[in-house]
């Protein structure tokens, strides 16, 4: 796997590990509704799924740093976890806002294709 894809995944890692903090600390304060765009009342009926949500982002962002830190099996862990962030990107961004095709599902796809580029 090449340098650029590495540092590209590495980005993708945090980035899911910021969306974790927000989700599930934050949704509900000041920063969280400025971000996401919340009142009060939706961000406290939402808080239990935004924390669960923020979670799952938690996971994509362990599997790709294991991905990252396995040399056996690292390129096929990264490619796993990078096309369940584009997956869950597309479809975010088609049913939540669209924003979240260029801050999720365009980094995995330029990553997976760095990663598809440098195994040539």
């Amino acid at each position: 796997m090449n340098l650029i894809a590495q540092w590209l995944i590495v980005a993708i890692a945090l980035l899911h590990l910021y969306f974790l903090v927000l989700e599930m600390f934050f949704w509900d304060k000041p920063l969280g509704m400025r971000i996401f765009g919340l009142n009060p009342e939706s961000a406290a009926a939402s808080k239990v799924l935004a924390a669960n949500q923020g979670l799952y982002n938690g996971f994509l962002s362990a599997g790709l740093i294991w991905g990252l830190s396995s040399a056996e099996k690292g390129q096929a862990l990264c490619v796993f976890f990078l096309g369940c962030v584009l997956v869950a990107g597309i479809y975010g961004g088609a049913t939540a806002n669209r924003r979240i095709w260029f801050i999720q599902a365009l980094p995995a796809a330029v990553a997976l294709l760095l990663i598809g580029y440098g195994a040539r």
